[in-house]
């Protein structure tokens, strides 16, 4: 199977509507990524096959779950989920963030390639980020534990705003660890992916 094909198979089983331009786009993100690892070791993930279910599909499965405004992905590494949702939703505001320079570069480099104007890459440290205005959404897919993701990002969400940790597991450990937060855990299912996923949204308490 082409990656084509396994992308568009995927999409399907998703349930998802992304039409054959914004696939081929995908398709051009994953191929800029995998010239990059060759290099600057971006991803421990080197087979393209793999990269289309662990990347474009493991992201694309948040999808359906992404609201409308401002969002935030910290720790984006190569841009996952940030790059695939600006890609996939052109409407949205998407800034990426990360405190490897290298990893800024290359999604720098996404954004001038493909075309993102809706993306804004930023490089630092998410503590000391303070953005002109908030974000309706702040997303994370592997940054850290969600106490700690909602202590960093706190000062960035907007006062109706929410949290969005991608994980794989059912977090019951991590959710014992947080206060004055209302939570709700949805279980994801990403094509050819044979391990648990859940998405957690997460509100302050008013």
């Amino acid at each position: 199977m082409s990656l084509q094909q396994k992308l568009a198979t995927g999409i399907d089983q998703l349930g998802l509507k992304v039409d054959a331009v914004t696939q081929q786009k995908l398709l051009d993100y994953l191929a800029l990524l995998e010239k990059w690892n060759k290099v600057h070791n971006l991803t421990a993930v080197r087979d393209p096959e793999e990269m289309v279910t662990l990347h474009l599909l493991d992201s694309l499965s948040v999808l359906p779950h992404i609201g409308h405004g401002r969002l935030l992905d910290v720790g984006s590494g190569a841009g996952l989920p940030g790059i695939v949702l600006a890609l996939t939703r052109p409407d949205l505001s998407v800034t990426t963030m990360d405190s490897s320079h290298k990893k800024a570069s290359f999604m720098r480099q996404a954004k001038a390639v493909l075309g993102l104007a809706n993306l804004e890459v930023v490089c630092g440290r998410v503590e000391a980020f303070k953005p002109a205005q908030k974000f309706d959404m702040v997303v994370s897919r592997a940054f850290s534990e969600i106490a700690e993701f909602l202590r960093l990002t706190r000062h960035l969400l907007a006062d109706d705003g929410v949290w969005l940790a991608m994980k794989g597991v059912y977090p019951y450990d991590e959710l014992a660890q947080v206060k004055n937060v209302s939570a709700e855990v949805v279980e994801l299912h990403v094509p050819g992916l044979e391990a648990r996923r859940h998405l957690v949204f997460l509100k302050a308490a008013k």
